[in-house]
C-alpha cells in the first residue's frame, strides 16, 4: 500500500486509484487528529491534482469512517475530536456535508447505551452547527433517523432522562414549523393505557382489609371502589373525546366528583423546613418576596432530584399516593388539561363534538375547585397554581397557531430610517370649491356637473345627448354580407350567434329557411351567404335589361312597357329564388346521412321482448341481476308468474318502463357478458333491421319533399318591340 501511495504522489500526470487515495488520506487524517488541524488534510487533498473532485471526495469520506472504526475503543473525547474535525473538513469542501452525522450514526450503531449517552453530548453541543445552511438541508433527515433509532433502543421507564435529552435536541434543532415534529391532526396517544384491577370480585377480603389497614392514618375511607374510580379517570385523560358521549360523560362526572371530594376532605400539611421564616401558612405565599420564593423553590427542586414517568397502580399504594403532593398535583393538572381541550376550538375536531350548557357549567365550576385544591397543596401552592394557569394560557396560543396552519415564524423587519423627502411635512391640500358653486356655474353655461371629470366630460360631449345617440356614427352594426365574408373558424359559436342576430335584423331569410332538425348552423350560414350573393347578381341582371329597354323604346307607351318588364323580371327572380331554396335543401339531406352521432338510441319495445324472451329461457334471473333487480324482486316475479317465460316478460317490461337506458345496444352488451350468444345475436339483428328501416324511411321522405318543392319551370320570352 505504501508503494501505491508513493507512486500516486510521484505521478503527477496520472490519477491515483480509490484505494491509494484512501490509504494516503488515512495517514494524513491521523496526523491532522494529532495536531488538531484540518490544514494538513486540505493540503494533502489538493496534492492529488490529477484526480477530479468527485474522485477524491469519496476516498476521503471512506477514510474518515475507517479511522472512526479504529478509534471506537478509545475514550469519548477522541471520538468527539474526530467528529469536530469532520465538521471543519466539510466546511473546507473536501468531504461530503453528511459525513459528521454519518460518523455519529455509525458510532451509535455499534456502542453500548451507556457510551451512546456520553457521545450524544457532542450532538447537543453542535446543535448550532447542524443549523447552518451547509448542514441543515443535507443532514436533517440523517439526524432524525439517528435519533429515532436511539429512541427505539431505549426504554421510556429506565432511560427516561436520555429519551428526554433526545426529544429536547430535536425540538431545538428543527424549526417550529417543521411538519414532522407537529401533531397536525391533534391525535392522542391511545397506546398509553393504564392497567389496574377492574373487577372487584378478583380482590379477596384479605386484600380489602390490607387496603383499609394501609389507610389507618388517613382521615379518608379508601376502599376498592374508590381505587377503581380513581384509576378509571386515566382512560378519560388518555382519550378526552370520550367525554362527548352522554354515557361516558355521566361516568366521568360521577368519578371526578368523588375524587375531588376526597382531595378536599384530605388536606396535606406543609412539611417545609423553616416554615416560620416563610410564613406558617401557605396562604401567606402571596405576601413573600418573589425573589425569595424563587430562590427557595430552586433550592428545593435541586434537592428533590426524583422523577417518575408513570405511577404505579397497586391498590396497596393508593393511600401513600394520595399523601404525596407531587402525585396529587399531577392528577389535578390532568383535570385542567382535559377541561381546556373540551372548551377550546380545535381545527380537526369533529363538528358533533360540542358541549351542552350543563357540561360547560360543570367544567367552569370544577375548574375553580381544581385551582383551589392546587393552591392548598404544599409546597408553594399558590405559586404553582399561577404557573400552571400561565402555561395553559400559552398552550391556548399554540393551539390557535396550529389552527391557522402552523405558519413559519419570522423576525419583524426593523423600520427603515426615513429619508429627507419623507421627513419633510406633506404639502397642504388645496381647499376644494363648494359643490353648490360648481353646480350653479354649470347651469348658467347650459352644461352638467357630475362631480367626476370623466362623467362630466361625457355628459357635456353634445348639447343633446339623445340626438347624439341617434347619429349614424353610433351605428356599429356591420352589413350581413360583409360579416359573413370575415375569416373565422369552422365551428365558432360566438360568430354564429352574431350572424343569426344580423340575419334576423337585416334580411327575411331567417324566417323562410326549411326546418331540418339535423342542420348545422355553419352550413346554414354558408347557404345564406351563397343566396345573398346570387340575389345581388340577379338584381344587377334585372336592372341592366330594364335600362336598355327604356333607351330603345320609341313608339310604345312609356308607362306600360316597363311595368310588364318589371313583372317578368320579378317572376324570373322568384323562380331563381325558389331554385336556390331547392339547391339549399340538398346538402342538408346529405348531412343527415353523414351524422349518425345525432341519431336517437333504439329503445327496447314490447315486440322486442316477445321476440327475445324464448331465447333467454330459464336463465332469466341472471339477466335480472345484470339489469339491477334485487333478489327479493326476482323472487316476487318467480312466485307471481307460473312459467319462466312469463316471469321474464314481466321483468323486462318493468325494466323498459323504469329505466331510461333500456336500449337495444345495452341489452345486447349485457347478454354478451352473460354468454347468451343466441339472444345477443338476435338483439343485434333487431338493431340492424331497425337502422335499415329508418334509413329507407328517411330517404323516401327527403325525395318526396324535394319533388314537392320543385315547381314547374315556365319559360317566357320577352320581346322588345321597336320601330
Amino acid at each position: 500500500m505504501s508503494t501505491q501511495i508513493a507512486e500516486a504522489r510521484k505521478s503527477g500526470a496520472e490519477s491515483a486509484n480509490f484505494f491509494a487515495l484512501q490509504a494516503a488520506f488515512e495517514i494524513a487524517l491521523e496526523q491532522a487528529i494529532e495536531k488538531n488541524s484540518v490544514e494538513l488534510l486540505v493540503k494533502d487533498y489538493h496534492s492529488f491534482s490529477s484526480n477530479s473532485e468527485h474522485d477524491k471526495r469519496s476516498p476521503m469520506d471512506q477514510a474518515f469512517r475507517e479511522v472512526l472504526m479504529k478509534r471506537l475503543s478509545d475514550n469519548v473525547e477522541r471520538i468527539g475530536s474526530l467528529v469536530r474535525l469532520s465538521v471543519d473538513a466539510a466546511r473546507a469542501e473536501i468531504v461530503s456535508n453528511t459525513i459528521p452525522v454519518v460518523l455519529l450514526g455509525d458510532t451509535f450503531d455499534v456502542v453500548t447505551l451507556t457510551k451512546c449517552e456520553q457521545i450524544f453530548t457532542f450532538v447537543e453541543q453542535l446543535v448550532e452547527v447542524w443549523k447552518e445552511e451547509i448542514f441543515f438541508a443535507s443532514c436533517k433527515n440523517y439526524l432524525l433517523r439517528m435519533c429515532n433509532d436511539l429512541l427505539r433502543r431505549l426504554s421510556r421507564t429506565q432511560n427516561t432522562v436520555f429519551c428526554g435529552r433526545i426529544l429536547l435536541f430535536l425540538s431545538k434543532f428543527f424549526p417550529f414549523s417543521e411538519r414532522s415534529g407537529l401533531n397536525i391532526v391533534s391525535e392522542f396517544n391511545l397506546d398509553n393505557f393504564t392497567e389496574y384491577g377492574l373487577d372487584s370480585k378478583d380482590v379477596d377480603d384479605i386484600d380489602n382489609k390490607e387496603l383499609e389497614d394501609t389507610a389507618e392514618d388517613i382521615p379518608l375511607k379508601i376502599d376498592y371502589d374508590l381505587y377503581c374510580k380513581f384509576w378509571s379517570l386515566q382512560d378519560f385523560f388518555r382519550n378526552p373525546n370520550q367525554c362527548y358521549s352522554k354515557a361516558q360523560w355521566k361516568m366521568f362526572q360521577m368519578h371526578a366528583e368523588t375524587i375531588l371530594q376526597s382531595f378536599s376532605s384530605f388536606k396535606l400539611e406543609d412539611v417545609r423546613p423553616h416554615s416560620d421564616i416563610n410564613g406558617g401558612n401557605d396562604a401567606m405565599d402571596v405576601d413573600i418576596d418573589d425573589q425569595a420564593v424563587d430562590a427557595v423553590a430552586t433550592l428545593s427542586a435541586r434537592k428533590d432530584n426524583n422523577f417518575f414517568a408513570k405511577f404505579l397502580t397497586n391498590p396497596k399504594l393508593l393511600a401513600l399516593q394520595l399523601s404525596d403532593s407531587n402525585f396529587r398535583r399531577a392528577v389535578l393538572v390532568q383535570f385542567l388539561i382535559l377541561f381546556q381541550y373540551l372548551q377550546v376550538s380545535v381545527k380537526f375536531k369533529i363538528d358533533t363534538y360540542t358541549l351542552t350548557t350543563a357540561q360547560s357549567d360543570f367544567i367552569k365550576e370544577t375548574e375553580q375547585r381544581v385551582y383551589k385544591l392546587l393552591e392548598e397543596t404544599p409546597p408553594y401552592g399558590r405559586r404553582f397554581a399561577r404557573t400552571v394557569q400561565h402555561m395553559l394560557q400559552r398552550e391556548e396560543m399554540w393551539n390557535n397557531w396550529k389552527n391557522d396552519g402552523c405558519k413559519e415564524f419570522k423576525k419583524p423587519e426593523e423600520p427603515a430610517e426615513p429619508t429627507e423627502d419623507e421627513a419633510k411635512p406633506p404639502p397642504s391640500k388645496r381647499a376644494k370649491r363648494p359643490l353648490g358653486d360648481c353646480l350653479r356655474d354649470a347651469a348658467r353655461n347650459g352644461k352638467f356637473f357630475l362631480g367626476n371629470d370623466h362623467l362630466t366630460r361625457l355628459w357635456n360631449y353634445s348639447p343633446d345627448n339623445l340626438q347624439a345617440c341617434k347619429s349614424e356614427q353610433r351605428n356599429f352594426l356591420p352589413l350581413l354580407e360583409t360579416y359573413l365574408e370575415t375569416p373565422h373558424d369552422k365551428i365558432d359559436p360566438a360568430f354564429e350567434w352574431r350572424a343569426l342576430r344580423l340575419l334576423a335584423r337585416q334580411t327575411p331569410h331567417f324566417f323562410t329557411f326549411i326546418s331540418q332538425p339535423s342542420c348545422k348552423i355553419s352550413d346554414y350560414l354558408d347557404v345564406v351567404r351563397k343566396r345573398l350573393t346570387r340575389e345581388k347578381e340577379l338584381v344587377k341582371q334585372v336592372n341592366t335589361p330594364t335600362n336598355n329597354a327604356t333607351e330603345h323604346n320609341n313608339g310604345l307607351s312609356v308607362n306600360s312597357a316597363p311595368s310588364e318588364q318589371e313583372h317578368d323580371m320579378a317572376s324570373v327572380a322568384l323562380q331563381e329564388t325558389e331554385s336556390l331554396e331547392v339547391e339549399d335543401t340538398e346538402p342538408v339531406g346529405e348531412d343527415v346521412d353523414e351524422m349518425p352521432a345525432h341519431e336517437k338510441p333504439l329503445m327496447v319495445t314490447l315486440a322486442h321482448i316477445d321476440e327475445i324472451t324464448p331465447l333467454i329461457g330459464e336463465h332469466w334471473m341472471k339477466v335480472g341481476k345484470k339489469i339491477g333487480f334485487s333478489n327479493d324482486e326476482l323472487l316476487f316475479f318467480q312466485m307471481e308468474n307460473p312459467t319462466a317465460g312469463v316471469a321474464c316478460t314481466k321483468m323486462l317490461t318493468n325494466w323498459i318502463s323504469d329505466d331510461d337506458d333500456a336500449t337495444l345496444d345495452n341489452w345486447a352488451y349485457m347478454l354478451e357478458g352473460l354468454e347468451m350468444n343466441k339472444a345477443a345475436d338476435a338483439v343485434k339483428a333487431i338493431i340492424e333491421r331497425e337502422k335499415s328501416g329508418n334509413i329507407q324511411a328517411l330517404s323516401q321522405s327527403q325525395s318526396q319533399s324535394q319533388s314537392q318543392s320543385l315547381p314547374d319551370t315556365i319559360s317566357t320570352d320577352v320581346e322588345i318591340l321597336s320601330d
